[in-house]
């Protein structure tokens, strides 16, 4: 009776209904400002150990476990300046499978201010987060021009330099030995695969040996004036051969068929202008760089021979190519550097029919998912390549150059590309 008189009663009814509604109304007051505090708390470590992961992504690979965890450690520590919260723990752990990963952790203790009076003594927050970089594998096919043009406005030097300077790029790109690899094509009317290569099965010879002999009539130089005028060519021994083949029979003179038998095989020839012998697919750095330095300027131009063998390069024999391992991503590249137009091959001695050609050979290797990379160095009255321009994979992978020294620059623009799609994260 008593209680349904305070109930029923309008005589200072307010303070009461206070007393026993404002523990409540502070409590949840309360909880809000320290649960906006702690989400604050895990925003900011989230963002940190989201920058640590990143940070530790460039050395990651060279370190040791125990240095990993302490670099990551200290460097969290200074990104994440939170005095409100206590406990910080962090963890850090390595794999190279299938790429490069970080994985990180963090956690903590937010005090409390308000929710103690419920209880609570702190909020426990925690943050995680993946860096993962170099899941894509590298392998270039350097097509460069090495005809005797090149000697001039210092183009060998600069293509030289320019050259040193991508593999240097590429091989910092790489945190483990099979993540690069570079082939080198050197070419002008003719590419050279090395006359230690004379006993491969490669090879076919009957242009060569119809080319390379003697007669019985010694005024005759080929095997076809010989034998026309009833003379007995006696072809050369082919230990004189300089490790020179021309275009092989249309239509494999545009594809990456494996030289098998027949009109797959390289035809030897004793090109007298022999460019220095190719080099496959490698991450010896060392050697490759030595390939780029034996380089020296002679002969025509036959852009075709060195862009199909740059294919080659990347895919069959005659070169020994690495396996392709399925836990990673392959960014296979062709970069086609001349400073002319086409001359020569092995049936024409116009542009026109060898652009025809090689035309065949770019939509081919596109078609096959390989980018190319596209480079007119043109410090003369050339006009710009439409057959360059249409070879390029897009737009942007066609550079027309002006100067020799445009080179460096637009090797190291390409190089930086290329490291950077290899080191996406």
């Amino acid at each position: 009776m008593l209680l349904a008189r305070f109930w029923k009663s309008d005589r200072g009814g307010v303070a009461p209904i206070m007393a026993l509604t404002i523990v409540p109304l502070i409590g949840v007051a309360g909880m809000a400002v320290d649960y906006t505090r702690a989400s604050a708390a895990r925003t900011a470590m989230q963002v940190s150990l989201d920058a640590t992961a990143l940070m530790m992504s460039r050395s990651a690979a060279t370190q040791s476990s125990a240095e990993l965890q302490a670099a990551a450690t200290d460097t969290f520590n200074a990104l994440f300046n939170r005095p409100s919260v206590q406990n910080v723990a962090v963890t850090t752990t390595y794999s190279s499978t299938g790429g490069s990963t970080v994985e990180m952790t963090a956690s903590g203790t937010v005090r409390v201010d308000f929710l103690n009076v419920l209880g609570f003594n702190a909020i426990n927050i925690s943050a995680s987060t993946t860096a993962t970089w170099g899941n894509t594998r590298l392998r270039v096919a350097l097509v460069l021009d090495n005809t005797g043009s090149m000697s001039q406005s210092g183009k060998m030097d600069a293509l030289r330099t320019a050259s040193q300077n991508f593999l240097t790029q590429i091989k910092d790109a790489a945190t483990a030995p099979d993540d690069a690899y570079v082939s080198i094509i050197p070419f002008n009317k003719d590419v050279n695969v090395n006359s230690s290569n004379i006993g491969e099965s490669w090879l076919r010879w009957d242009l060569w040996e119809a080319a390379n002999g003697l007669c019985s009539k010694s005024s005759y130089k080929t095997q076809g004036s010989c034998t026309a005028r009833s003379g007995v060519w006696t072809p050369a021994n082919r230990s004189s051969w300089n490790g020179c083949v021309t275009d092989r029979d249309q239509n494999f003179d545009t594809t990456n068929d494996a030289p098998i038998a027949g009109s797959t095989l390289y035809p030897a020839e004793q090109y007298s202008s022999c460019p220095v012998p190719v080099m496959g697919l490698s991450n010896d750095w060392t050697a490759l760089s030595d390939k780029i330095a034996a380089m020296q300027p002679n002969g025509t131009t036959n852009q075709a021979i060195g862009l199909q063998m740059g294919w080659q390069s990347l895919t069959a024999a005659p070169f020994s190519v690495p396996s392709l391992d399925p836990n990673f991503k392959y960014n296979q590249v062709i970069i086609l550097l001349t400073d002319g137009l086409n001359t020569e091959d092995r049936w024409y001695d116009n542009a026109s029919s060898i652009n025809a050609r090689q035309q065949k050979t770019c939509d081919n290797i596109k078609a096959a998912g390989i980018t190319i990379y596209a480079v007119q160095v043109n410090t003369g009255s050339d006009p710009t390549s439409t057959l360059l321009q249409n070879c390029a994979s897009d737009a942007s992978k066609f550079f027309l150059l002006t100067s020799s020294e445009q080179l460096v620059t637009t090797f190291n623009q390409i190089g930086t590309a290329l490291s950077n799609l290899r080191l996406a994260r």
